[in-house]
């Protein structure tokens, strides 16, 4: 049996209805249909959903095969969920003089020491807010995947450098700073 495949999913603060392999779901957030291949079959028992296999007794290598869908589809299917009750948040923290970010609509620019801004225009379902000084952006969708992919693309259009840590960085990354040049004791 799959370990993360058998855990159930709390669906409390949701409505969720099962047609088959489809599981129709809304929450505050987001609303939409996430479909299950027919390995799997959906139970609710009161406000858990369960994941359950289809086939009672599959042979070891259908059973390998099963294990790696179950998990993989309980978890996409947990974050779904999990992103209609609640958005995924995460925090981008800009370090350098002068390096910011400013929010003109559905567009970001950036100011990131090069000799020209930088704008991103941000897809659809993806919010940002910023800071007064520029330098700290929150990211909030309903899709982990989405918000992701966005803090991503921002961190790419400055990797923090690795003497003096400026760059754009997650706030959960740790960059772990080189020694600079050394003054020679005889000079």
């Amino acid at each position: 049996m799959s370990k993360i495949g058998r855990k159930s999913i709390d669906i409390s603060g949701l409505t969720v209805d099962v047609k088959g392999h489809v599981v129709n779901y809304k929450g505050a957030h987001s609303a939409g249909a996430y479909e299950l291949p027919v390995e799997l079959n959906v139970k609710i028992e009161g406000q858990t959903l369960l994941l359950v296999p289809a086939n009672n007794e599959p042979s070891i290598k259908e059973s390998r095969d099963l294990n790696r869908v179950w998990g993989l589809h309980r978890a996409l299917l947990s974050n779904t969920l999990e992103g209609s009750r609640k958005e995924f948040e995460n925090l981008i923290e800009i370090v350098g003089l002068g390096f910011k970010a400013a929010l003109t609509g559905s567009k970001l620019v950036f100011t990131l020491g090069y000799s020209h801004k930088i704008d991103y225009e941000l897809p659809q379902g993806v919010t940002v807010t910023i800071d007064k000084t520029g330098q700290k952006l929150t990211v909030k969708s309903a899709s982990k995947e989405l918000a992701g992919a966005v803090c991503s693309k921002i961190k790419s259009f400055r990797r923090p450098e690795p003497y003096k840590g400026t760059g754009i960085k997650l706030s959960t990354d740790r960059i772990k700073l080189k020694a600079g040049k050394a003054k020679s004791a005889g000079a």
